[in-house]
């Protein structure tokens, strides 16, 4: 198991690139593999999750490159898209790792594509539910065998006419958005989902990208539908993909609470549904100057200039929770150096992702020596200049819960050690050695073995 440990720094400093986005990669393939043509794919991250939806769209009969790197270090692939409706029959289950996105995306897929696929994945994966896009896609006319109702494995057998729906979800998933609007692709008619509030948009953008057209409309209650025609066809794009801003998160985050530091993030998508994060960093005091604002592949990026900063407590608002559900076990840590109370409601998500997320940062910044209260949907963080550490802390195999605690070990006084790092790799490869590169002090420890990792 590997193991990471972070000591306190001072004087953070440099100018980074982080990981392509995971959202974009994922969809940039897929959406890649639908259409008729090559795609070139610039800035794609390599993270296992992006990397298990590529070895899926092999499986179906997808030609796709080997990722090479570029004089700038983003890595490129090109992908030889099939079209609508022509994906091949796998022979063998599709193992999407411990990525949700790609199985959720993936489902709409085969459901309006005529094929039977089976699903599976790692261990946290298979412990996540299904059923908010089994529902949805089975009144489109997909059937569904999986286990304990709604977990992997899970078989999909799909339609070749799938029937148009109109999804008013309970729930603001972009996930669940996505794979209804994927299925619909082949359907005869209008495909609409509606969301009490707008998830993030990436598949809309990405799809008009590809020449589909996409209607959107903001109610005046703020519910939020997206729309398309059916029995559509995708036309070849070059894609450039934005650094992720949950990734950036980590540094950014990392810059902010600890002394004399200054660093720059670049080509970070600023898009309106993922700037929760940053738009409520500046609420908190945060130093962060967003500059060389521009357009790339469809999507709104941006560098970040990110400097210490003495952070006050605030209420978030619950409003933002769908652009910025990742990111809050980094706010978390944050809030923990930051001077007052800081509420986080609206966060019910965060119960059923990789882990419980509010469940495992309430330990870990506890363990710290902050306060720290919680309900089934918010968590209260009341924070301070200085904080102890000294714990070790099993992220459960969760990514974006080590990187977080990782975080807070560069400002606490003690160190703070983290187990169950490896899936740091699903959405961050080499985050330590980035963050070394700008003076964080994080190091590999020594496995179950004895072998130095």
């Amino acid at each position: 198991m590997t193991q990471l440990t972070a000591t306190a720094s001072t004087a953070l400093a440099g100018k980074i690139i982080c990981p392509g986005d995971k959202s974009v990669s994922h969809r940039s393939l897929i959406f890649g593999a639908l259409a008729k043509g090559k795609t070139t794919i610039t800035g794609l991250l390599t993270g296992d999750d992006v990397l298990s939806t590529a070895s899926a769209l092999r499986q179906l009969g997808v030609t796709i490159s080997e990722p090479e790197r570029n004089a700038k270090g983003q890595y490129i692939a090109a992908v030889t898209g099939v079209g609508l409706g022509a994906f091949a029959e796998p022979a063998a289950p599709l193992d999407l790792g411990n990525s949700g996105t790609g199985a959720r995306l993936l489902m709409g897929v085969i459901a309006g594509s005529g094929i039977s696929a089976v699903f599976t994945g790692d261990a946290s994966l298979s412990k996540r539910p299904m059923q908010r896009i089994m529902t949805p896609l089975g009144r489109m006319g997909a059937e569904f065998t999986a286990r304990d109702g709604d977990k992997l494995p899970l078989t999909v057998s799909g339609t070749r006419a799938p029937l148009s729906l109109d999804w008013q979800s309970p729930h603001a998933s972009a996930q669940v958005k996505s794979a209804v609007l994927l299925a619909g692709l082949t359907a005869r008619g209008k495909t609409s989902v509606t969301e009490p509030v707008a998830s993030r948009d990436h598949t809309e953008l990405m799809l008009r990208h590809f020449e589909v057209d996409v209607e959107t409309t903001t109610h005046s209650d703020n519910s939020y539908t997206a729309s398309i025609v059916g029995e559509a066809s995708l036309t070849a794009a070059d894609i450039i993909v934005p650094s992720d801003p949950s990734s950036a998160a980590f540094p950014v985050v990392a810059a902010l609470i600890t002394k004399n530091s200054a660093i720059t993030v670049t080509g970070v998508s600023i898009n309106p549904y993922r700037f929760g994060l940053y738009q409520t960093l500046i609420d908190m005091g945060a130093d962060i100057t967003i500059s060389n604002q521009r357009v790339e592949g469809g999507e709104p990026v941006a560098d970040l200039i990110c400097k210490s900063s003495r952070l006050k407590g605030i209420t978030v608002p619950a409003s933002r929770a769908a652009s910025m559900i990742d990111e809050y076990p980094v706010l978390s840590v944050a809030a923990a150096y930051a001077e007052g109370e800081t509420h986080m409601p609206g966060i019910e998500e965060l119960r059923v992702k990789e882990t419980d997320r509010i469940a495992l940062m309430e330990e870990c910044l506890r363990k710290g020596g902050a306060a720290v209260t919680s309900t089934h949907d918010s968590m209260t963080v009341t924070g301070a200049s200085t904080q102890d550490g000294g714990m070790t802390i099993d992220a459960q195999h969760d990514h974006r819960i080590a990187m977080s605690c990782l975080i807070f070990g560069l400002a606490s006084a003690r160190p703070v050690t983290v187990s169950g790092c490896e899936t740091i790799n699903t959405s961050f490869p080499e985050f330590a050695e980035l963050m070394q590169s700008i003076g964080a002090d994080i190091k590999n420890e020594i496995s179950q073995n004895g072998d130095s990792i």
